[in-house]
């Protein structure tokens, strides 16, 4: 199957942006992995219900994509924290956090999706890279924007110098969400659209990606791509929590070359 416009490559294991930031990235889907059921077979979540042991298998076979660089696993919690990382960080527990970004080598920034938005970022000359977990709740709170200032202020470098990737996530045709959400973003409504229930019950259909690209613009990035793989739609390659309930986690990771 041909990649998408605005994706990038595709093979049977995993995913790469589209961009021209002169870093390593990629975002898994759910092959060639040991996983059963419902989590069949590259899950790469940790408490979601499934073997333990076909996890660290499954985590096994993704840093190898990643080789000489390691992944650093977040405890996401829909929030606004960024951690900076550093080879401390390969080999210890970690805060709560959504997002991460470092200028060492070796680290690959790493976040976790069922439904979310994974966005990745990297400065223009590669020396610094971050990896954001973006749901609405973490997007309407400002997780793109502490991302943003973290790593132009650990890299000295201006938003306009960075690149941003949106990953695959929940598209805007299977979004349905309620006033809560509309309210969180109402200054950005062309991204919603109104669509209620046949009971009349107020629903909208919320574009995610829509919403990280005008917050990135708004941030003052221009460099902005992807966004344009719905999860919910591609069962056969993605995990969707919207779409199965119970499932995996798919992963999107960035890293320095070198």
């Amino acid at each position: 199957m041909p990649p998408e416009p605005g994706l990038g490559s595709i093979s049977h294991r995993h995913l790469h942006p589209d961009w021209d930031a002169p870093v390593c990235a990629l975002f898994s889907t759910r092959a060639d992995g040991v996983s059963l059921r419902a989590y069949e077979s590259l899950n790469l979540g940790a408490a979601v219900g499934d073997d333990p042991a076909a996890v660290a298998e499954n985590r096994r076979r993704f840093q190898s994509m990643l080789t000489p660089a390691r992944p650093v696993w977040l405890r996401q919690v829909h929030g606004t924290r960024v951690l900076r990382l550093t080879q401390a960080d390969l080999d210890r527990a970690l805060p709560d956090a959504d997002a991460c970004w470092t200028d060492e080598p070796g680290i690959a920034c790493t976040v976790q999706v069922a439904v979310c938005l994974p966005v990745l970022l990297a400065t223009a000359d590669g020396r610094a890279v971050a990896a954001a977990h973006a749901g609405w709740r973490g997007l309407a709170a400002g997780v793109l924007d502490a991302t943003v200032a973290a790593l132009c202020e650990g890299s000295g470098t201006e938003p306009a110098r960075l690149h941003a990737w949106l990953g695959p996530c929940i598209g805007p045709e299977a979004f349905e969400v309620g006033a809560e959400v509309r309210d969180a973003f109402a200054a950005d409504s062309e991204f919603l659209v109104y669509r209620p229930r046949p009971d009349g019950d107020p629903r909208w259909r919320a574009d995610l990606a829509g919403l990280a690209r005008a917050r990135l613009r708004r941030l003052g990035l221009t460099l902005v791509s992807g966004g344009t793989w719905c999860t919910v739609s591609d069962a056969s390659r993605f995990f969707s929590y919207r779409r199965d309930g119970v499932t995996g986690r798919l992963a999107a990771a960035v890293w320095r070359r070198g």
